[in-house]
Parts: C-alpha cells; structure tokens; sequence
C-alpha cells in the first residue's frame, strides 16, 4: 500500500476516534440517576463579562449519589452559577444557601428513563452517522488518487480497510450504547 492510501487509512481512522470520543462525551451529559459532576460541562456562567465553565470558577464535587455540590470561589458568583445552571435547563433545580449550590437530582421514572434511553440512541445515531461521512471522504481520497495513477487493487484493498475500521468504530458505538442503557434503566 502507498504512503498516501496508509495515510488517508490513519487519518480517517483518527478522525473515527474523535467521533466515539465526541459520543462518549455526549452520554456522560446524559444523567443516569447517579450524581456525575460531568453533568455541568458546557454550562458556562458570566464571570466578570467572559463567559466561563462552571468548573473553572467553582469547585463541582459529588456529596452523595444524587447530590451535586458547587462552591464557587469567590462568593458573589453564588447568583451567577445558579442562574446559568437554571438557564441550561438539564432538568435539575439549584438550591443556593448562601456558601453552596447543591443539585438533588430526583430519582427517574419509568418512562423518564426510556426518554433518556431515547436520547442516547439519537446521539449514537448521530455518531454513527459522522463515522459513516468520514468513511465516504476517505474512499473519495483514495478514487482520487486512483484516478491519478494509483493502481486498482489498492485502492480497492483500501478500500475495504476503511470498511473494517468503519465496523470497528460502529459496533464500539453500539458497545457504549448498551452499557449506558443499561446504567440508565438499573434501578
């Protein structure tokens, strides 16, 4: 195989892992009953007119397993860090005493639980469709260099590899899937 075909392969595949690691970080913010201080990233707060995650101006650390703490450090962000945590609407109300936000997360029903199972599938779906997209930039790559001379079993031996990787990728999706389903409906 040519040092072209083996580079697009790489790269095409390096582009495959920061889709799975996009997906992983997508259901991390999918909550599943257990308090996960990750829920809160993303949610960013006016700090001083710049907007800033809630982690870089506060301490998110886990009391127990439904309960969230934020202890920001300095304490007329207290308002701020609850009113970005409202406004980003991840279902959990902020109870501010005047030192902490705490988060209690409310124990999921059934049929919350199958919304969340819904939202996971929709975000696998959407991995598995970016993996999909770059598996078809890699073979247009890898037709154009046969247009330009490359011979025709390597392109279609590579082809093929990018079809094994695209397998990979896509049943390693499914994998995350089932076990965050699974996290998901343990009661």
């Amino acid at each position: 195989m040519s040092e072209e075909v083996a580079k697009i392969i790489s790269e095409t595949e390096a582009s495959m892992e920061k889709a799975l690691d996009h997906l992983e970080v997508e259901l991390v913010k999918i909550r599943a009953g257990k308090a996960n201080p990750n829920m809160l990233d993303g949610i960013v707060a006016d700090y001083y007119g710049t907007p800033t995650a809630i982690n870089q101006i506060a301490n998110v650390s886990i009391l127990d397993a439904r309960t969230i703490s934020v202890q920001p450090w300095e304490k007329n962000m207290l308002q701020t860090i609850e009113r970005a945590i409202t406004m980003a609407n991840i279902g959990i109300n902020p109870q501010n005493d005047g030192n902490i936000i705490r988060l209690f997360l409310p124990p999921l029903t059934e049929e919350r639980r199958k919304e969340l199972v819904k939202k996971c599938n929709a975000e696998g779906e959407h991995a598995k469709v970016a993996i999909r997209n770059i598996r078809r930039d890699g073979i247009e790559h890898i037709k154009k260099l046969q247009k330009d001379g490359l011979s025709e079993d390597i392109s279609k031996d590579a082809e093929g590899e990018a079809q094994v990787i695209t397998d990979k990728y896509v049943s390693l999706i499914e994998k995350h899937l089932d076990a965050k389903e699974k996290e998901i409906m343990a009661v």
